[in-house]
């Protein structure tokens, strides 16, 4: 039987030539909001994977929106153009479609590197003022970030919109929006974060017009040449917070409004959480989504295996699998998956050779020898 992980997959106006999915992966190597040397590097062996698909980082839709100083940022002409290196060397090598996840940190912004910590930077030692749904910081050692006003969301609104409309520019396939781990729209979703009594908090109702509101500017920024979906955490761990009966009832909302993909994580709104960690923890989230929707559904977390992966696409758990520190560590993982699977990926001519005696059938009829 044909392996279903290699079998393509349509995601909105996109065509994936098979269901293997780079997730975003934060780099913090940007300057001003500014893809770098690292990022050229970086992306390009991730490029040249096989993968179906390979979305960039989270990028903030604004200067504040960043997780840190290192972010990747599109709110800038600056911003667009040294994307637009990048992906002009990306697109010389590997005809992978690319998304990019735009994202805005909330009260998680003005923070530090992982490897320098991964703390909040007071506004007095060089940070600044995070905005969040409400003025309750993530851990009880932080500062508060400000709560926003009406004026603040709208902004938000438009922030989204306007990367929206480089990203387009920029000729970007498709647009993830960052609806999971504790960042903004996540906080706004969540009663853990969200205490607001206005029209943006109390009610499910309320707590989804954000991210509902972000959703339909974003659709009518990009158009209908781009696809569009979302990274939502589908649960916070955490007894009386944002739960998967809760998302099912956002996802269902999106997929109506024409949502082109769900990719469901988890996680990363409360130090509180509580996570039993191990090989596809996450899978079960993206089949309770999956059995609530039309459009592709990912799942992510922990997913490692070639036969694993082919196991969650072939029993109708998600239509898809995204991997992210695994491809970090592997990044030649869809070609030993396709030795695994019988399936086929596309990779350059240069590194046909690397391949074990036999095995170039994953890369179709060719001589892989060498004068």
């Amino acid at each position: 039987m044909a392996s279903r992980l290699f079998a393509p997959l349509q995601l909105g106006p996109v065509s994936l030539a098979n269901r293997i999915l780079v997730a975003p992966m934060c780099q913090y190597s940007a300057e001003d909001g500014n893809a770098t040397h690292w990022h050229t590097v970086h992306l390009g062996s991730l490029a040249i994977s096989g993968a179906g698909l390979l979305c960039l980082e989270a990028t903030g839709v604004s200067a504040e929106g960043r997780i840190t100083y290192g972010c990747l940022g599109l709110y800038s002409d600056a911003n667009e153009a040294a994307l637009a290196g990048v992906l002009a060397h990306l697109r010389a090598v590997a005809p992978v479609p690319l998304a990019i996840q735009l994202s805005h940190a909330g009260r998680k912004a003005s923070s530090r590197a992982p490897w320098d910590g991964g703390s909040l930077i007071p506004a007095e030692q060089g940070g600044w003022t995070p905005l969040a749904p409400s003025a309750l910081p993530l851990r009880t050692d932080e500062a508060a970030p400000r709560a926003m006003t009406a004026s603040d969301i709208d902004q938000v609104v438009e922030d989204f919109a306007k990367a929206a409309v480089r990203a387009r520019r920029l000729g970007l396939d498709a647009i993830e929006l960052h609806m999971a781990h504790g960042y903004l729209m996540h906080q706004f979703l969540s009663p853990i974060a969200n205490r607001r009594e206005d029209e943006y908090g109390g009610s499910l109702e309320n707590r989804m017009r954000l991210p509902l509101r972000v959703f339909d500017a974003v659709r009518e920024a990009c158009g209908s040449g781009m696809a569009l979906g979302i990274r939502l955490s589908a649960t916070d761990w955490v007894d009386g917070g944002w739960d998967p009966q809760q998302s099912v009832v956002l996802c269902r909302e999106l997929d109506r409004r024409g949502c082109d993909f769900f990719h469901i994580s988890s996680g990363g709104l409360s130090p509180a959480q509580k996570i039993t960690v191990g090989p596809g923890y996450q899978v079960h989230l993206a089949e309770t989504i999956k059995q609530e929707v039309k459009a592709p559904v990912i799942a992510v977390g922990m997913i490692t295996e070639p036969a694993q992966a082919e196991s969650i696409i072939a029993n109708g758990q998600a239509d898809a699998i995204a991997m992210a520190r695994g491809m970090l560590a592997n990044p030649r993982w869809p070609w030993q998956a396709a030795l695994a699977l019988d399936g086929k990926v596309n990779a350059p001519k240069q590194y046909w050779r690397s391949l074990p005696a036999g095995a170039s059938r994953v890369f179709g009829n060719i001589d892989t020898g060498q004068r």
